[in-house]
């Protein structure tokens, strides 16, 4: 679906699991695709070879910034703890102001239903505002979160770091 609408595909840089699936798919589709990974796990022979690009960086916080700054948006399929981290903070980035880009979850059979619930209880118990609460999209289509994603609009923020801070 990346391929075929013309959007690149940013990743992690594996070759396993459901990175490697997706990877998979947008090359055999004709895709752009440029896998970011650290040192450490490219020498444990993680890393997807094969790519349009390959990008190896020193550790993984050079890993999430590399891929942030070269993405229009962000996209969190199914997984586990490392992907949890990398999407809230990504958001935390966008709820700074760091970035104004979308941050969509993948709800494939309501795998997310619980942690946007948490989210959800968060915004009713006073820890998150409205227009933090906005800046995740879900979706279980991946064409309607690509639509989301593509129609989303950045909230007004309040802005706590100085502008010339991001």
């Amino acid at each position: 679906m990346l391929a075929q609408r013309r959007i690149g595909l940013v990743f992690g840089g594996g070759h396993v699991g459901m990175m490697g699936a997706v990877a998979d798919a947008a090359l055999s589709a004709g895709g752009e695709v440029i896998g970011v990974i650290p040192e450490g796990l490219k020498r444990r022979e993680l890393a997807y070879e094969g790519l349009t690009e390959l990008i190896v960086t020193h550790s993984m916080h050079e890993r999430k910034q590399r891929m942030a700054d070269l993405s229009d948006g962000f996209m969190a399929l199914p997984g586990g703890f490392g992907t949890f981290e990398e999407f809230c903070e990504i958001v935390t980035w966008a709820q700074l102001g760091l970035h104004e880009k979308p941050c969509g979850l993948l709800n494939l059979a309501g795998y997310y239903d619980r942690l946007l619930a948490m989210f959800d209880h968060a915004l009713d118990q006073g820890f998150l505002r409205p227009a933090h609460r906005s800046l995740v999209l879900a979706d279980a289509d991946p064409g309607g979160l690509l639509a989301k994603m593509q129609a989303w609009e950045p909230p007004a923020l309040e802005r706590w770091l100085a502008p010339d801070a991001a």
